[in-house]
This record gives structure tokens, sequence and C-alpha cells, in this order.
């Protein structure tokens, strides 16, 4: 039984060029984490947010603290932090880094029947810390959801975004699409 005959096919190249983009693949086209150890060590820090949207009841009972499971806004908190020191352990290419700050602020949005969650990491080191941030919200909104899901299973998680980032080779970066919050 032949398992590939395409293998030796004339009309697959033999030879593939990788683009100089692609970071995380070497010139085998295999899989690598890219080495950083070049880069200079700098004060870095990044800041993510994301917004998670239910129904009024819902919202109600994280306002007013009446969920059956507990504080969700607090242990959302919580888990946004292990979510930003665990992002190595989640995203394959991501390094392990030596965090030196995490921050985390709820805000409310009544009218929406919403909450958004910023996390904002901080290290000295020479790699950014912007999935730091991203894993930490994603994360603590999903800890809302499973806090929730028992009153509402239609939430909605939305908007997970890097709002800003310093430090390092590539400089400051502001997110100019998105609107005051």
């Amino acid at each position: 039984m032949e398992v590939a005959p395409f293998i030796n096919s004339p009309t697959i190249p033999q030879t593939i060029q990788t683009p100089k983009k692609l970071t995380h693949l070497n010139a085998n086209l295999h899989p690598t984490m890219v080495d950083v150890s070049h880069k200079e060590s700098t004060i870095r820090k990044a800041t993510a947010c994301g917004k998670i949207t239910m129904s009024q009841e819902a919202f109600l009972s994280v306002v007013e603290e009446k969920n059956k499971k507990g504080p969700v806004l607090q242990t959302a908190i919580i888990a946004a932090i292990m979510g930003a020191k665990k992002t190595s352990d989640l995203i394959p290419m991501c390094h392990p880094l030596l965090l030196s700050g995490i921050e985390c602020n709820i805000k409310e949005d009544k009218e929406s029947c919403a909450f958004w969650l910023f996390v904002e990491v901080k290290n000295q080191g020479n790699t950014g810390v912007e999935m730091e941030a991203l894993s930490g919200v994603s994360i603590g909104l999903l800890t809302i959801y499973d806090m929730v899901k028992a009153i509402d299973k239609e939430m909605c998680i939305s908007d997970i975004m890097l709002l800003q980032k310093s430090g390092g080779k590539s400089g400051d970066f502001v997110n100019t699409h998105i609107q005051e919050r």
C-alpha cells in the first residue's frame, strides 16, 4: 500500500523557501521558539482589555454579589493574574517570563449589562508581555462566564484587544482603532 504517493510528485515543490516574516519556523519549516538572547533587556509593559455582555439578571447577580458560586469579579481578577502568569504553558511559542507586576481592573457598563476587564502586565526582559496581558483578559472573562453560566448561557465575550505596549526594539504602541472606554 502506497501511503503518500504525492511526496515525489513533480507538482509539489521539493524545496520550500521560508518567508522571512515567519519567525516561528526554522529553515526546515519546523516550529521553533524565537531566540531572544540577543535582544536588549528593557522594561516592558502591555495593557489589554475585553468585554463580556450578559442578561440583566446575570449582570445584577454579579453586581449585587448574589451569585451562588461566590464573588465573581474578585475571582475573575485572580484568574486573570493566573492566566497571565501561565501564558507560556498555554501558547506553544511564548517564552516563560519573570513578570514583575500584573494589575487588573474591572469596569461595569450598566447600560449594556457588561463588564470590561483591563489587564496590565510588566516585566524587565528581552521579550514583550503583550500575550500575557491578552491571556489574562481571556482567562478572566472566561472565569466570569463559568461562574454566571447557570443564569445566562448566551453571554458574549468580545473586543479582546491590545490597548498599548511599551519597551523593546519596536518601541511604544497605542491602539488607534479603539474608542474611549
